[in-house]
């Protein structure tokens, strides 16, 4: 059981004792005081021990609780008390021989040195580090990465990839049965473009020697086409917006200057704040059309294609249509392309070291979509409207459709129809949909449904993230305005990676110096861990700007910064020339005295608590600062510790088995975030 649980249940049984003991005095009523007193619930009780939590500052101990002051309050009594009734019957003696109350209630507690010596040494022997499996695993699938796969995966595809994985791999080492399954696009409207595309612009000799980049040009043109049309069609209407919404800011200012009153003058000035929120939108709009337009006529060759090609919009949606009545040439196509797509997604995952136990794209479920319409049909859920079917719910302005009037299905209809397949045949306790923000209404409305067909029983939750964006805090672009791809922002990770940790000044003071492979390896190493240290880094919710440059870097809170801890510690360990499994029989007496040991012996046995921390809020960032910290505190040990020129040999080996727990808990918990460690660096 990890350090923080033991001492939460502790603290639950001495919550229980300290109220029976104040009914007992005849101290409280409990017939008078809120909720039953002379019988606390289970859920009461452990509600308020996880208010017990590492301390902020260890100066006040190693741990504090803090739920002496809402139970003073439900009891009517003075919250110091309280704190001394719960410390008289708190049974932590074996693990802490300093507790104390401070201020109002508050409780610090601090662990025995012997205590944290010997934790730190069965840590080290045991396989999973201290951290137990969970008690009732679940099967959880996780959703994530589900890219269009007719079109290169971008830089927008990064975050679900990394995330998901991440999950995946500590939700797998707590215990939890976990099943990854990679959702892709490969029966929309984005294979409808390609073959349209192919149709009338295709290359065969093109297609023969490069079908990758054949398939690519053939999405970009149509696509460019499509938005072109679809530009020109919107232009003026943008134009008239900015004007209209020029004028409004006009009336805005107009009317703050004639403003009297100070509360009226807030509130249109607060007014105008939004309305100039909306004309900064609106001019974006234009801006974005007009480019798209003035690129189109700077462009002849194009100019010419799309003046052929003004109904592309429809077409393209027609011959997706097709593809879906199953068309035998479009079927042919798409039998034809799905392989050349599949194999450059397959490439980014190799890199990526990124695995999926299924991989069921939309055209799996193609077949059972006309069922998920008459099941709702069935259910009273679903109606016809305006020739579409669509779902109507209360809490929603708009409907879910699942069937459009041209009998096509949409994304909704898939979705409903993957999870009664995970209910059936994987019988799925909890799905993750790790899908960014931009679709939260989508699934909102998705889990609605579910409800009303039963799905109760399913924890089914929405695993958003926020955007990439660019040094001017865009979504994050290349210089035409396209989404950067993403194999070509990895070769550039390496790039950079190479340049940092295997210069050669520092890879000349190796001994024996890197040969060209090992750099190679090195670089590929930090080079992805970079990229995905640096979206988990940030919590999965918030935007974050992308700088490859910090990313790499030696200094601050990245991959390549613990990395170095561990190359660090292996070298120890190395020069040393001992390995785990002989550290790891080390019998040696408590020697933990030194404030720098005392801290990243600490450090170290917090391990399990970011796994819960990241379980509790599917968010791995947790588990990344905490290899920040652990990498720190052994930067401060490694300065002012010595290991192997200690004073005394008891002194060398109590600091070898610091050593090599730091090699495994920065190895297991990098591997956690699907990012690989190095010898040396």
């Amino acid at each position: 059981m990890l350090i923080l649980d033991r001492l939460r249940q502790s603290f639950a049984v001495a919550l229980d004792r300290a109220v029976k003991h104040f009914i007992d005095q005849g101290t409280v009523d409990s017939k008078s005081s809120p909720g039953n007193l002379a019988q606390p619930s289970r859920q009461d009780l452990e509600s308020y021990a996880a208010m017990v939590r590492p301390t902020a500052d260890p100066r006040f101990g190693d741990y504090q609780a803090n739920c002496a002051m809402p139970m003073a309050k439900l009891l009517g009594l003075a919250p110091r008390d309280v704190a001394t009734a719960l410390v008289q019957y708190l049974d932590v003696a074996e693990m802490c021989d300093d507790i104390q109350i401070a201020g109002p209630g508050f409780i610090n507690l601090r662990l025995k040195s012997q205590f944290i010596d010997a934790a730190v040494s069965s840590m080290l022997k045991d396989d999973r580090l201290g951290v137990p499996l969970v008690a009732m695993p679940r099967t959880i699938i996780v959703d994530y990465s589900s890219p269009n796969v007719a079109k290169p995966m971008h830089v927008g595809h990064i975050r679900s990839t990394v995330i998901g994985d991440a999950l995946a791999r500590i939700y797998r080492f707590m215990g939890h049965r976990v099943m990854t399954d990679n959702h892709l696009g490969d029966w929309g409207t984005q294979f409808g473009m390609v073959i349209y595309g192919f149709k009338h612009f295709g290359n065969e000799s093109a297609l023969a020697s490069s079908p990758v980049e054949e398939l690519s040009r053939l999405y970009r043109l149509v696509n460019r086409i499509i938005e072109y049309h679809a530009a020109g069609a919107e232009i003026e209407v943008a134009r008239a917006s900015v004007v209209d919404v020029a004028r409004l800011v006009d009336v805005a200012l107009h009317a703050i200057a004639g403003a009297k009153d100070p509360k009226e003058k807030k509130a249109l000035e607060k007014s105008h704040a939004s309305i100039c929120k909306k004309q900064a939108a609106a001019t974006e709009k234009l801006d974005k059309l007009e480019s798209i337009v003035t690129g189109a006529t700077e462009d002849a060759v194009f100019r010419g294609l799309a003046a052929q090609h003004a109904d592309i919009g429809q077409s393209v949606l027609n011959e997706t249509a097709k593809l879906h009545e199953g068309d035998a040439d479009n079927i042919a196509l798409w039998k034809r392309f799905l392989p050349y797509c599949r194999d450059e997604i397959d490439r980014i995952y190799q890199r990526l070291g990124v695995t999926f136990d299924y991989t069921l794209g939309e055209s799996f479920y193609h077949e059972m979509l006309g069922k998920v319409v008459e099941d709702l049909r069935a259910a009273g859920l679903a109606s016809d409207s305006e020739g579409a079917v669509c779902v109507f719910m209360p809490e929603f302005d708009a409907p879910m459709i699942v069937r459009k009037k041209d009998g096509a299905f949409l994304y909704a209809t898939t979705d409903l129809a993957t999870l009664f397949y995970r209910r059936d045949q994987f019988a799925a306790d909890e799905i993750l949909y790790v899908v960014d923000s931009r679709q939260s209404e989508h699934f909102e409305k998705l889990f609605a449904v579910a409800r009303r067909l039963g799905f109760a029983d399913i924890d089914m939750q929405h695993v958003n993230f926020g955007t990439v964006l660019g040094s001017d805090g865009r979504p994050f672009k290349t210089r035409s305005g396209t989404s950067v791809g993403l194999e070509s922002l990895l070769d550039e990770a390496v790039g950079r990676a190479m340049a940092v940790v295997c210069d050669p000044e520092r890879s000349a003071r190796l001994d024996p110096p890197m040969d060209d492979a090992e750099k190679q390896q090195i670089a590929a190493a930090v080079g992805h861990g970079a990229i995905k240290y640096a979206d988990l880094s940030h919590h999965r919710t918030s935007d974050y700007k992308f700088d490859l440059q910090k990313m790499v870097s030696l200094d601050g809170n990245t991959s390549a910064y613990v990395q170095y801890a561990y190359a660090r510690v292996n070298g120890i360990m190395q020069k040393g020339g001992v390995g785990l499994e002989e550290i790891a029989a080390f019998d040696h007496a408590a020697l933990i005295s030194d404030p720098a040991e005392r801290s990243l012996a600490m450090t170290l046995l917090r391990f399990g608590e970011s796994l819960e921390q990241v379980r509790n809020d599917n968010a791995p960032n947790f588990l990344v600062d905490y290899l920040y910290e652990t990498a720190r505190a052994y930067a401060v040990f490694n300065d002012n510790c010595p290991v192997l020129k200690a004073s005394d040999d008891q002194t060398t080996r109590s600091r070898l088995v610091l050593v090599a727990t730091t090699a495994r808990v920065l190895q297991q918990g990098l591997d956690l975030l699907g990012i690989r460690v190095v010898q040396r660096m």
